[in-house]
């Protein structure tokens, strides 16, 4: 259903006072899908069908509302939803996320509190952890899962061997997790943070999930050694890797070293033109407006996919800070899509709900509403005061922000809660579990030959018919059970208790690909792909611990490949690799 209505907004993005009097409206709507605040709630958490990350996404945009406009009407809603999750070691990893939390979960709490510190929103208590804090302890677990047995790096999707995609390698873990790293870099001035965004750039270019072009693809299994790449195209992917890249070409010129700032530049000149060409709809600049192109033209976003439009509009608004020559595109950009989106905010009771299109739809609400397409609004609206939001603080420019640069110590890399939460399994421990099973064992074989014992036949035809019962097809299945039966080839999908085939495995943002546009330029919608022609995303058995090398660039021409740093931490800044032949 969609409607017609006049609009309620008239956005004037060159009016301070206009940009604010919308922004504060869609803040009130935003909030009202959130009651973690609230007796009885859980800070921090929407309720179904929404995942533990998001609740951290909205986190974030209560600072950035709180950022642009200088409102604190949820300022403790933030700080409190943020520090309620962060779990017993401080480090959003609580155990009753279990079943949901990814690498890319945990980053986007991560990345929420980076902001807050470099926004320089309110410190928490003094018996809490300060936001930097948080933010390194995330960056600490996230580095010690590191995963060199597969693909030569990178980060698994899941953090926990159970969940659906753990097979998996998927951009948007190694998204936030550059995103944060390049961060701190910048904040701390640590070289060992911008090494490690360095390493997560060259793998993401090495494993081809970053091309040529600078178009980022979604992921590959590594069964596989991630060589059948999912090539799907998500907003939130390039918005991350925007505002790192930015970050590093600041904290490079921080320290006066003009080859790397020469080389991450180009880098985010060249995500921001990729950006622009697919997921922008219009033929130019002047015109283009934002749209989620894997999902949005036919109607398969899922309810994660309707946010990442607020994060691509978050991040490429931030990136101008630091990187102020993408100020007027990106300015123009955001602007158009802010008069769209708020054009179409004609929904709900309140007739000013907003939607998920915002492009070429001439200004129609198109029927939906949610946490996803409220935020999404909020921020490409708020993005469009960044000329005159203060500049992000470091520690050496004012930032106050306590941090801990071994936070996070107690959970490095653990991919099992069970002993961080319980302790180490002990051998008395196992010894106490022998005894009760063997215990429970007796008692059932006590309790059949209770149920199966005839008082009026003799001993041994008692005997003879407990070994008929044990022997039958009942007794091998009771048996069975017992014995732990034999392994499903199945197992719960992330979060929601379906159990889906282990070689159906989902990619990480998407349910399906046939039906999902695989190319968007020039303003115009490009051919889908052809299922003939689409990759198999059939699991590849490979050797346990095989790896792809990594691949030496050589070609004839001096042309710099800037997508390539070196894996050298003591020549990084000085030497850059030749772009690879044939790619």
């Amino acid at each position: 259903m969609t409607s017609s209505l006049v609009a309620t907004y008239d956005l004037d993005v060159s009016s301070t006072d206009s940009i604010k009097n919308v922004a504060k409206q869609m803040a009130q709507d935003l909030k009202s899908f959130y009651n973690g605040d609230e007796p009885g709630q859980t800070p921090g958490l929407l309720p179904q069908p929404y995942y533990w990350w998001e609740g951290g996404a909205l986190m974030g945009a209560f600072i950035d509302y709180w950022y642009y406009t200088g409102d604190t009407t949820y300022n403790d809603i933030a700080q409190q939803g943020l520090l309620f999750q962060v779990g017993p070691y401080n480090d959003y990893m609580p155990p009753n996320q279990t079943l949901t939390e990814g690498n890319d979960d945990q980053g986007f709490w991560g990345m929420a509190v980076m902001s807050a510190a470099e926004y320089k929103f309110q410190d928490p208590p003094s018996d809490k952890p300060g936001w930097l804090a948080l933010a390194q302890a995330v960056f600490n677990t996230q580095a010690a899962r590191w995963d060199m047995d597969y693909c030569n790096g990178g980060l698994r999707w899941q953090i926990f061997k159970w969940n659906n995609g753990f097979t998996y390698k998927n951009s948007i873990s190694q998204a936030c997790f550059f995103n944060i790293a390049s961060r701190l870099a910048l904040y701390t001035g640590n070289s060992t943070y911008a090494d490690w965004a360095v390493k997560t750039w060259d793998w993401m270019v090495n494993v081809k999930f970053i091309d040529q072009s600078y178009r980022i693809y979604d992921g590959a299994h590594i069964d596989d050694n991630c060589t059948t790449i999912t090539p799907y195209e998500f907003s939130y992917n390039v918005g991350a890797f925007l505002l790192g890249t930015a970050a590093m070409t600041a904290y490079s010129n921080n320290t006066n070293n003009s080859a790397d700032v020469e080389m991450w530049r180009e880098r985010v000149d060249g995500i921001l033109n990729s950006t622009e060409q697919i997921f922008f709809f219009g033929n130019e600049t002047s015109n283009r407006v934002m749209i989620e192109i894997a999902c949005e033209p036919v109607n398969l976003c899922d309810t994660d996919q309707l946010s990442f439009k607020a994060y691509l509009s978050r991040w490429m608004a931030a990136t101008t800070k630091w990187a102020p020559w993408t100020f007027d595109r990106i300015k123009t950009l955001l602007s158009n899509s802010a008069v769209a989106a708020a054009r179409q905010c004609t929904g709900g009771d309140n007739h000013r709900m907003c939607g998920l299109k915002w492009a070429n739809n001439s200004g129609q609400w198109d029927g939906t509403t949610g946490v996803g397409q409220q935020m999404a609004s909020m921020e490409v609206v708020l993005a469009t005061m960044i000329q005159e939001a203060e500049p992000p603080v470091t520690n050496g420019t004012g930032g106050t922000s306590v941090g801990n640069p071994s936070a996070g110590g107690s959970d490095d890399g653990r991919i099992d809660p069970v002993g961080r939460v319980y302790g180490p399994i002990s051998t008395g421990d196992k010894a106490g579990a022998a005894i009760c099973t063997i215990i429970v064992i007796f008692s059932f074989l006590a309790a059949l030959v209770f149920m199966v014992t005839d008082e009026t036949i003799s001993a041994s035809d008692n005997l003879a018919s407990v070994r008929s019962t044990l022997s039958g097809a009942a007794g091998a299945a009771t048996l069975g059970v017992l014995a732990g039966g034999a392994k499903r080839d199945m197992h719960d999908e992330k979060g929601k208790g379906i159990a889906v085939p282990m070689d159906k495995e989902r990619s990480s943002s998407t349910d399906t690909g046939e039906r999902i546009p695989a190319v968007y330029a020039n303003g115009k919608l490009q051919k889908s792909m052809q299922p003939s022609e689409q990759r198999s995303l059939k699991r590849v058995s490979a050797p346990p611990g095989a790896v792809l090398p990594m691949r030496e660039t050589t070609n004839s021409n001096s042309t710099p490949d800037r997508r390539f740093s070196t894996n050298s931490v003591a020549r990084r800044a000085s030497v850059l690799r030749k772009q690879r032949q044939g790619a």
